[in-house]
């Protein structure tokens, strides 16, 4: 950490700095130029706030070197992190995984539809909401367990892996028989009593960037649940709030690079959410392959005007399987191919 003192820094104020560098646990290094004194703090503590540092009198600017997230970090893995399940499907290879399904489970004859025509299409994972997290109280909630069942079964009728939205700790037990990859929704992508749980579990889980969230504090999220022992973890850009209105969110595409340039961990993009319009959903989805995402997570419905959740937002299957010719197109031009 770089601790850049006023022209007019006292050399009491100076040493009062110096003085709270070393309570933090750092060891000091101080250059005194013709105007400046600049401090340069060395020690392994990465808990602190630079803030405390910036009230301090004297003090101009203060820079963080070394990043707060550790194993979450480029550095940790520099080669990328790779999670391999038990079918052979890989996230995070030169391979483009895709996720697709519903919305939410709304009954066994929706979900095996959608699952049998996406399957045919090319998609290797089935999304679906068993508990749905709605601004509404009065919107529809989900099936509960008795959707993950369905998750389950029609994962298994057309081989297919299944990843569905944990909400809170206590769902953790009644989710783990029936899915493949935990989700954790971006209203929950700060729930740090939820990620430390999941830093016990032994099964994947893909971190969703919250609305407002900036990308370190994704990637000190992902933290939380690799400080737990479960280093399985793949990130997920879906949109962030921004002052535009004519989309649901603002699908931050640079987000991407930048995350495989700042961790090793699996990025992956959520063009459904991150647009909020059908029409918009399967540019996006091209876009964020051109950008390097490792996987899509992408709704579709065989009836969305019906759905009773995010219809705007789901794909026709027809509308599936043409992105997905397209998607066979454009990886390779990123040295990519689609799983």
């Amino acid at each position: 950490m770089i601790v850049a003192m006023q022209d007019t820094a006292t050399e009491e104020q100076i040493q009062h700095v110096i003085e709270h560098l070393v309570r933090m646990g750092f060891s000091v290094h101080r250059t005194t130029g013709e105007r400046q004194t600049v401090l340069a703090a060395v020690g392994a503590r990465i808990d602190f706030d630079i803030r405390n540092l910036e009230v301090l009198n004297g003090v101009q600017q203060v820079h963080r070197i070394s990043e707060p997230y550790k194993l979450a970090g480029r550095g940790f893995r520099p080669d990328g992190t790779v999670i391999e399940f038990s079918n052979g499907l890989k996230i995070g290879a030169d391979e483009v995984v895709v996720m697709a399904g519903p919305c939410s489970v709304e009954s066994r004859e929706q979900l095996f539809t959608v699952a049998e025509l996406i399957s045919k299409a090319g998609a290797r994972v089935l999304r679906g909401g068993a508990f749905k997290p709605r601004s509404s109280p009065y919107s529809f909630q989900g099936m509960g367990e008795q959707g993950l069942k369905l998750l389950r079964e029609a994962g298994d009728r057309f081989n297919m892996l299944v990843i569905s939205e944990v909400m809170e700790i206590s769902q953790i037990p009644l989710m783990l028989p029936y899915v493949d990859i935990l989700q954790v929704g971006a209203r929950n992508m700060q729930n740090f009593n939820l990620l430390r749980e999941l830093g016990k579990v032994k099964k994947p889980v893909l971190l969703k960037r919250g609305i407002a969230a900036t990308l370190e504090e994704l990637l000190l999220s992902a933290e939380y649940i690799m400080a737990g022992g479960n280093y399985d973890v793949i990130l997920c850009e879906r949109g962030i709030r921004t002052f535009e209105t004519y989309t649901r969110n603002t699908l931050d595409i640079s987000a991407i690079p930048i995350i495989k340039k700042l961790s090793h961990l699996p990025m992956t993009s959520d063009p459904s959410h991150g647009t909020g319009r059908r029409d918009k959903v399967a540019p996006m989805a091209r876009a964020s392959v051109a950008a390097g995402a490792d996987a899509l997570l992408i709704e579709v419905h065989h009836d969305p005007d019906k759905a009773l959740s995010d219809g705007a937002q789901s794909l026709f299957p027809e509308q599936f399987r043409t992105l997905m010719d397209e998607l066979r197109m454009i990886a390779p031009a990123v040295h990519r191919k689609i799983a």
